[in-house]
C-alpha cells in the first residue's frame, strides 16, 4: 500500500475496556502517583474510534454516553493524543476523528485511556507512522498511566504506575459480564479514602492458567484494594457485587479499577450472555454487557 493509499483510508479501532481482575496498591511516589500491582484484561467491548484524513484535526463525539463528554474538545484525551502524535510524525497532517462513546464515563474501566490509545493506533495507520513499540509506549505514558497498557490490549500484569507491562502468555479463554449501576465515582476521592497505601503485591503467579476456574481460584487470593473505599462512597457497588456473585455461573465477582463497574468471570460467552440478560430484566437502568476475554 502506498502512502497516498494509506492516507485515503478510513480506519476504525475498537477501544476495548480495561478491566482490573486484581488491583493491589503497593505505594505512593512523591509526585502523588500510586504504585500498583495488577492483572488486567481487555474484553471485546468498548468505544469505537473512526479516523479519516482531513485538512485539520477535529473530533466528533456520538453514542450512548456522548453527552457526558461535551466539553472543550481540546480537553479531550483523544485530541491530546492526536496532537501529541502529530508532533512526532513528520507525515502527519490533519484528521477527522469520531468517537462513538458506548462505555460509561468515570467507570473504572479505562475508557478515556482506551480512547486515546485507539486514536494513536488509528492515526499511526492513516499517517503511515511506525514508531517502535517502546517509543509508542513511552510517548503514550505522557497521556496517562493507563494508556500504554491500553495500546497493547493484551492480558498483562501491570506494575509501577502502569508503565511496567508484562504480557501473559497462555491466558485461558472465557467471558466476562460487566455491570455499572450508572453512578460516577471520583478516582481521586477513592484514593483519598484508601486507608493503607503500602499493601502487599500480588501473590506468586502460576506460569499459566489452565482454565478460567484456575484463574478465578488464584484471583480469590488477590484483592482490589480500592473496592472497600469505593463502596464507602457508593453503596450501590455492594448491590452489584452481590447480584453478580449470586449467579450460579459466576466464578468470581469483583469491582474493576476505582469503580463503579463490577465484573463476573464465567467460562463461556453463552453463560455471560445469560447472566447479562437476567440482570438487565431486573435492573433496566443499569449498563450491562457480556463479552469474550
Amino acid at each position: 500500500m502506498t502512502l497516498e493509499d494509506t492516507k485515503a483510508a478510513r480506519v476504525e479501532e475498537l477501544a476495548r475496556a480495561k478491566v482490573n481482575l486484581a488491583l493491589h496498591i503497593t505505594g505512593q511516589r512523591e509526585d502523588g502517583y500510586h504504585m500498583l500491582d495488577s492483572l488486567v484484561v481487555f474484553p471485546e467491548v468498548g468505544d469505537q474510534i473512526s479516523v479519516e484524513p482531513a485538512p485539520h484535526l477535529s473530533l466528533q463525539i456520538t453514542g450512548e454516553f456522548a453527552a457526558k463528554l461535551q466539553g472543550e474538545p481540546a480537553d479531550n484525551l483523544v485530541i491530546k493524543a492526536a496532537q501529541m502524535l502529530a508532533e512526532h510524525v513528520p507525515s502527519a497532517s490533519g484528521a477527522q476523528i469520531e468517537l462513538d462513546k458506548s462505555l460509561p464515563v468515570a467507570a473504572g474501566i479505562g475508557g478515556g485511556s482506551a480512547d486515546a490509545a485507539a486514536t494513536l493506533r488509528a492515526l499511526a495507520k492513516i499517517w503511515d507512522a511506525s514508531p517502535s513499540p517502546a517509543d509508542f509506549s513511552k510517548l503514550s505514558l505522557s497521556l496517562g498511566a493507563d494508556v500504554p497498557m491500553c495500546l497493547e490490549e493484551k492480558p498483562a500484569r501491570i506494575r509501577g504506575i502502569g508503565e511496567i507491562i508484562e504480557p501473559l502468555s497462555g491466558f485461558p479463554s472465557g467471558a466476562i459480564v460487566l455491570v455499572n449501576p450508572l453512578i460516577e465515582v471520583s478516582t481521586p476521592t477513592i484514593f483519598h479514602a484508601l486507608e493503607k497505601k503500602d499493601n502487599a503485591p500480588l501473590p506468586e503467579m502460576p506460569a499459566q492458567f489452565e482454565s478460567m476456574k484456575a484463574l478465578a481460584n488464584w484471583l480469590k487470593t488477590c484483592r482490589n484494594d480500592l473496592q472497600k473505599p469505593a463502596i464507602s462512597q457508593a453503596s450501590e457497588i455492594s448491590e452489584v457485587l452481590d447480584l453478580l456473585a449470586s449467579q450460579p455461573e459466576t466464578l468470581l465477582a469483583r469491582m474493576s479499577g476505582s469503580g463503579a463497574t463490577c465484573f463476573a468471570l464465567v467460562e463461556t460467552l453463552q453463560a455471560a450472555q445469560a447472566i447479562a440478560s437476567h440482570l438487565q430484566e431486573a435492573r433496566e437502568n443499569w449498563w450491562i454487557r457480556a463479552a469474550r476475554i
